[in-house]
């Protein structure tokens, strides 16, 4: 009987752990299964090949690169990230160190000079009007809850799952940086390039204007199509000055991202440089892959895990809770007593507390937790949702975006070939003109002479 006692201790010091188990989040949609596609995937510019973390770097621009690593290290969202991690992983600590015994020192020196009368103390031999009393003690205090029903290790399952939450938040909060900032310097450079066109575009209105005042000085030309120009330039110019306030708003967007004040990449980006190609062909890899990949859907799956040892947390709290606390210290009258050996002391307290008659305040927890827990799924179907949409829509947007690409590129060709074959003309009836003019030159001074 003996032996089996002993054999018990250790289950009995370990108990049980109350609450549900994590099983893994719930199945969502079809996507999350291997071996799925995307629908909206066009197989003659996509690869089923999984994309590369930084693949900005496959656009070709070392300026996007530079401002991409940049923010990536100095972004201030990024810092605020980080910083829960910090405090994630701290409380993390605190929850397994809460699983542990505390021990503390102590040590104590009391002298005590009291009136005579002050004390209910038998006295012997001669009074005196004055009483003395000194005390010295030296010890340790250790004191330990046991964790029967497992509600400490259901706090610090919680812990580790908030950390790792916030480990794929500080990803995800990366992942939409870089992709950020890639956005404004594109439509920096877009800008810029549109800018161009219009600075061209009134440089030759003004040409234009030009030469059809000239011809109005030759009747040649009326007075409304110098009129229907003017304005025309005038629309052109005005139209300026907003693609100039969208460049500056850019740029300051950008140092915003990079953690820079405003007009820290003036000097560096002001200069118009070529709109980044994306790359031929883009890997997209699976559906399952790419939810895997997410940093969003990581931090939901690691709050929905939270959220469920929350419940054996509060459900922990309905039952009894045994703690046992020692004291072992040396002491005595005489300062000398305080390093004895042969004055130790020792107490042991076990103690058990259990909080039946509570009105219903432990169930209501349970509750809470629970409902905490079916938002926090709720909130993580919703994100695989999203991402599954996102990336339809994104592959939808990028098909569309090339074909009409290859339009725009077809429609320049078009154009330049158009804009060859007039100059040809012009040249040529340019010269029919001179030589007209040469004849009517030479029969004019035949008449004459």
């Amino acid at each position: 009987m003996k032996r089996l006692s002993w054999a018990i201790l250790p289950a009995l010091l370990t108990g049980c752990v109350v609450g549900p188990n994590y099983g893994g989040p719930p199945g969502v949609a079809s996507g999350e299964r291997p071996g799925t596609t995307f629908r909206r995937a066009d197989q003659v510019v996509t690869s089923p090949q999984a994309p590369v973390a930084r693949w900005w770097e496959g656009m070709g621009d070392l300026q996007l690169t530079t401002l991409i690593n940049r923010a990536l290290a100095s972004n201030p969202d990024v810092a605020i990230a980080e910083a829960r991690i910090r405090k994630a992983r701290a409380s993390l600590r605190e929850q397994r160190a809460n699983q542990l015994p505390t021990v503390s020192a102590s040590g104590t020196a009391i002298v005590a000079d009291l009136p005579a009368g002050s004390l209910a103390l038998p006295t012997q031999g001669e009074q005196s009007d004055r009483i003395r009393a000194e005390f010295y003690n030296a010890g340790l205090d250790a004191s330990w809850e046991i964790d029967l029903f497992g509600g400490r290790r259901r706090a610090a399952e919680g812990a580790e799952a908030q950390a790792q939450a916030a480990e794929a938040n500080r990803a995800d909060a990366q992942v939409r940086l870089s992709a950020e900032v890639a956005q404004n310097y594109v439509t920096l450079r877009e800008l810029q390039q549109r800018l161009i066109l219009a600075r061209r575009s009134a440089q030759l209105q003004q040409r234009s204007l030009a030469l059809l005042q000239q011809r109005e000085q030759r009747g040649a030309s009326s007075r409304d199509e110098v009129v229907r120009l003017k304005t025309e330039l005038t629309r052109t110019e005005a139209g300026l000055l907003p693609l100039e306030g969208q460049i500056a708003t850019t740029l300051d967007q950008l140092a915003l991202l990079t953690g820079d004040e405003p007009g820290a990449h003036d000097a560096a980006l002001s200069a118009p440089a070529p709109i980044p190609m994306i790359p031929g062909t883009v890997a997209i890899g699976d559906p399952a892959a790419m939810l895997r990949r997410r940093p969003d859907i990581r931090a939901a799956e690691r709050q929905l895990a939270a959220s469920n040892a929350k419940i054996g947390v509060n459900i922990a709290r309905q039952f009894p809770s045994v703690s046992i606390m020692g004291i072992i210290g040396l002491g005595g009258p005489n300062i000398a007593d305080a390093v004895d050996p042969d004055s130790v002391a020792g107490l042991l307290l076990p103690r058990i507390s259990w909080s039946f008659l509570d009105f219903g305040r432990n169930r209501a927890r349970v509750e809470q937790a629970r409902a905490d827990r079916d938002e926090a799924e709720a909130q993580y179907r919703k994100a695989v949702l999203g991402a599954l949409s996102d990336a339809e829509t994104s592959l939808t947007r990028f098909g569309n975006q090339r074909r009409n690409l290859f339009s725009s590129i077809a429609s320049r060709d078009g154009s330049r070939q158009s804009a060859t074959y007039a100059k040809q003309a012009l040249s040529a009836r340019s010269w029919d003109f001179g030589q007209v003019d040469e004849r009517c030159g030479n029969t004019v001074a035949m008449i004459d002479s």
